[in-house]
């Protein structure tokens, strides 16, 4: 086993590599994680007959999440609910407000702190150390967002959960392979990075 190898740590997470823990670095890591979700939200585009827009955000959700660890991870992602849900326009398309939390696609929004928490402790275990072991984390946390998002569309919506489902996953089903393969690249390779610095 070469000397980079050696140098990678098994357990924790990617951002515990790279500085000291403090009390003062957590809330600073916390708050980036909600503020890259808030910006990754307003890449945005319609998917026409859903009221699900295609985002940037499980992008931001899962990465920071492998990076931050499963306590960071969902912390970033429930600070980023409740600065929405009090009204400041950081949910797609610039919107704010607890009816966004409320509304059609909450439960996705929901899901992010569920999949912030799974795909950091999935992290920590080194996951995201390999391309495979990324690409399972990833798709994890995504079905995660699906488990909340799709049952809280078909109810706000008063449609069934056949209509959810084609509406609400099957058109981000290629986008989310897509952020998977990216992902599963930048991860690992950020490891053999912080292997290399030791």
């Amino acid at each position: 086993m070469s000397s980079v190898a050696h140098a990678i740590p098994r357990r924790g997470a990617l951002a515990d590599s790279v500085w000291a823990r403090s009390r003062v670095r957590d809330a600073v890591l916390v708050l980036g994680a909600a503020g890259l979700t808030a910006l990754a939200a307003q890449i945005s585009v319609p998917v026409p007959g859903s009221p699900v827009p295609v985002t940037l955000q499980t992008f931001a959700v899962l990465v920071t999440a492998a990076a931050l660890g499963a306590t960071r991870g969902a912390l970033g992602q429930l600070l980023y609910l409740a600065i929405g849900a009090a009204g400041l326009p950081v949910f797609s398309g610039a919107t704010g407000g607890l009816s966004t939390v409320l509304g059609a696609t909450g439960g996705y929004l929901l899901g992010f702190v569920v999949a912030g928490y799974l795909v950091g402790a999935l992290a920590q275990r080194g996951a995201d150390r390999r391309v495979a072991g990324t690409l399972l984390a990833y798709l994890a946390g995504s079905a995660a967002i699906y488990a909340l998002g799709v049952p809280v569309l078909a109810a706000v919506t008063h449609q069934s959960l056949a209509w959810a489902v084609l509406h609400g996953l099957v058109p981000f089903l290629v986008g989310d392979v897509l952020k998977a393969v990216a992902a599963s690249a930048a991860l690992p390779a950020a490891w053999r990075a912080m292997g290399r610095r030791r």
